[in-house]
């Protein structure tokens, strides 16, 4: 089975909260569940990772080396 792993920068999480005239009303789970069930029909193991870090994001990058 295909593994992906999604990985959200800074900021991401705040879907639906700020702005919302710019970034929409859609919430960061609401884009997530959509991902999630897209995957699901195909077949697709998705994992998501967000952070508004920079060194939490390279070594989320750097954990699925190899897998």
């Amino acid at each position: 089975m295909l593994k992906i792993m999604v990985i959200n920068g800074p900021n991401l999480n705040m879907l639906g909260i700020r702005e919302k005239d710019i970034y929409g009303t859609g919430s960061y789970e609401d884009l997530l569940r959509m991902i999630r069930d897209d995957c699901d029909r195909a077949r697709i193991h998705v994992d998501f990772f967000q952070s508004n870090h920079e060194g939490a994001l390279i070594d989320a990058i750097q954990s699925c080396y190899g897998k």
